[in-house]
């Protein structure tokens, strides 16, 4: 412990010496909240929330495996403008990618990651530390992460989280805190899944040919609160463009002139699910 304390000149939060009473009540109102993240808007939200008091951050990537699937398929979040599309389909590249370099590094130990540059590499118990190139971690905009795991090739979902652009100097506490949470945020991240990848079935007069997506039920129900494209785009981490098309393919499958219509529509006559 002392050479740990040493290293990183904090006071390392371990299970032996536990959370104090503050941190106890921020993790179960974080614990609690969880259950209610059901859709990329609630998890946006929930991250943005006390969450921030126990592992701040500015970017989250995460995968999900299912054993129908050979890969992880990732999505990303983030409140930081210097993370967007480019950047992220830059870092989840199987080939170049630092993403997939910091699951293989993690499927190694099964234990949280940390990631940066400026830190000796080393394992201890419950943690591991790597040390990449600095232009990479500049290149990916993430600056620093701490990445931690749920599952293995066994399970039926797996999942994979990185937390980047961390608001403290990477330490050991971020690693405890991450290895608290991860199953919590396990159990979201499958709810989440489970909403997106539903396929709602949109009738028309004459035949059962069009459909609304996951995806697209997600955005049919911010339109119908009122939302802009960039808004949505926000709530989402997808870019306004993205958005756009989305709301385009909904007009035309409902056969309406504007997106109030469309919403209007869909929620009067029930031929598409809006998320609550």
């Amino acid at each position: 412990m002392a050479v740990i304390n040493s290293l990183f000149n904090i006071d390392v939060v371990t299970p032996e010496t536990g959370l104090n009473e503050e941190q106890r009540t921020i993790f179960f109102e974080v614990i609690s909240k969880s259950l209610r993240v059901t859709e990329h808007g609630h998890l946006f939200n929930w991250l943005q929330g006390s969450f921030q008091s126990l592992l701040g951050h500015d970017v989250m990537v995460y995968g999900i495996k299912t054993s129908e699937k050979e890969s992880y398929q990732y999505q990303y979040l983030t409140c930081s403008r210097y993370f967007d599309d480019f950047k992220f389909n830059q870092v989840i590249q199987y080939d170049t990618g630092i993403v997939p370099q910091f699951l293989n590094l993690w499927q190694k130990r099964s234990h949280p990651l940390m990631v940066t540059h400026d830190l000796v590499e080393f394992e201890a118990n419950n943690y591991t530390v790597a040390n990449f190139d600095k232009s990479a971690m500049k290149n990916s905009e993430l600056v620093n992460v701490i990445a931690h795991g749920f599952g293995d090739q066994s399970s039926k979902i797996s999942t994979f989280v990185m937390f980047g652009r961390l608001s403290k100097p990477l330490n050991p506490n971020h690693a405890y805190m991450l290895e608290l949470i991860m199953p919590h945020l396990h159990c979201a991240l499958v709810r989440i899944a489970s909403v997106s990848e539903n396929t709602v079935w949109v009738p028309n007069s004459n035949r059962l040919d069009k459909k609304i997506t996951g995806r697209e039920s997600e955005i049919l129900h911010w339109v119908q609160l009122g939302k802009t494209n960039w808004e949505i785009s926000t709530i989402l981490s997808i870019s306004p463009l993205t958005v756009k098309n989305h709301v385009q393919n909904i007009l035309r499958k409902l056969d309406a002139p504007n997106r109030s219509q469309a919403a209007l529509k869909a929620a009067k006559l029930g031929l598409v699910r809006i998320l609550k």
